[in-house]
């Protein structure tokens, strides 16, 4: 019997000591903190997505940690600004894993960024989660460590392509894109919308990213006969092109974005600048459901905190940061990059603030499929389409 005793109280000091040596070495966690990490556009051509997404997300750790952390542990967010500029952003993943070593990374902007960033999360396990990004390649391999939440930007461009080119019966489908991942994944979209919808694809155009004049390349798609044309470029070129447009008399090309630019922003330039442009997103606008509980309910409770109101990223980083906190609940005390992989996965449930139903699991590290188009009307968001 004493033997038994022994051997169970070796047994549980031996359990008890693989668990402390386990969160020993995950690095990013001790008994009162965790500390996630975003490498963010803060002041560059995505800032617009960028600062409103850091504060949503700021307002709901906030919470959380106002009311006790998760498992007595305090959530430390730590931003870096890349200024959508390679550089920055490895300097920044360098001083986040390797300086701060945070746990995990959540909605860090950018497609080539975030690719870059693999390199030094993936060979340590870092969990990458809700980036701002919607490329394919967030769920490059190794896939383990990765989780998105909504379609890929090819997805919209295939959804939004088909639906403009049977809605208004275009047969010429044109893209003006950064000569990027993110912007050539969005070209390749486009692309196959407009073979599924029957058109032809006709002619592409690309830019820098601190390009502000299109007059010439408006011109050449005009004179190759587009229709359709996708715009993969940053919030200001975007609005510039569609506002350029309209001075040069070309009121038939219809414009069609991606989630990149379904903003609120977008929306409500002064002067309908913006009007009749389309985006394909893979969440529904807020302030078009803002007399709904949930949208109504977060946009009261942004307000109190920032003393603004939200815009439609500041809904993203909101939501994110709360499934991100869902997971660390179900991870249990005893954290671990496993076991938060693990509560990643057993997610499954309706997010009413964006208007989805997430799912994840072992083998689906895509939270939501759906793809909604929507068109800028009376300096709002319309939703017009869904699959």
């Amino acid at each position: 019997m004493k033997t038994t005793i022994k051997r169970l109280a070796a047994a549980t000091a031996l359990t008890a000591a693989a668990t402390l040596s386990a969160q020993a070495e995950t690095q990013g966690v001790t008994d009162t903190e965790v500390l996630i990490g975003s490498v963010n556009d803060l002041s560059g051509i995505f800032a617009a997505v960028g600062v409103p997404a850091v504060k949503g997300a700021n307002v709901y750790f906030d919470k959380v940690n106002a009311e006790g952390g998760v498992h007595g542990r305090q959530i430390r967010y730590i931003v870096e600004d890349n200024g959508y500029q390679m550089p920055r952003a490895m300097q920044g993943y360098n001083k986040l894993l390797n300086r701060d070593k945070v746990f995990a990374m959540y909605q860090s902007l950018g497609t080539p960024m975030n690719i870059a960033g693999f390199k030094l999360l993936d060979p340590k396990g870092i969990p990458n989660v809700a980036p701002l990004s919607a490329a394919r390649q967030m769920l490059m391999e190794p896939v383990n460590n990765k989780f998105t939440s909504f379609s890929s930007y090819y997805d919209q461009a295939i959804v939004g392509t088909k639906y403009l080119v049977e809605q208004f019966g275009g047969e010429q489908v044109c893209s003006m894109y950064l000569p990027t991942d993110f912007g050539k994944e969005i070209l390749e979209g486009t692309m196959e919308g407009a073979k599924e919808a029957g058109a032809e694809f006709v002619a592409e155009t690309t830019h820098k990213p601190d390009e502000t004049d299109f007059v010439g390349s408006l011109s050449k798609l005009n004179e190759e006969g587009c229709d359709v044309v996708s715009i993969a470029l940053g919030v200001r070129q975007a609005i510039t092109i569609v506002g350029t447009a309209k001075k040069m008399g070309l009121n038939d090309m219809k414009f069609l974005g991606t989630s990149a630019s379904f903003l609120t922003v977008v929306a409500q330039v002064p002067g309908g600048v913006t009007e009749g442009f389309y985006a394909a997103a893979s969440w529904q606008d807020l302030w078009a459901r803002a007399e709904e509980p949930a949208p109504k309910a977060f946009i009261e409770e942004y307000k109190a905190a920032t003393g603004e109101d939200p815009v439609g990223f500041a809904m993203l980083g909101y939501a994110g940061a709360k499934m991100l906190v869902m997971a660390l609940e179900k991870a249990g005390p005893d954290l671990t990059h496993e076991s938060f992989i693990a509560a990643m996965e057993s997610l499954e449930y309706q997010d009413d603030l964006v208007g989805n139903y997430m799912t994840y699991g072992p083998d689906d590290h895509q939270g939501a499929d759906s793809v909604y188009v929507s068109i800028v009307e009376n300096g709002m968001w319309k939703k017009v389409h869904e699959e």
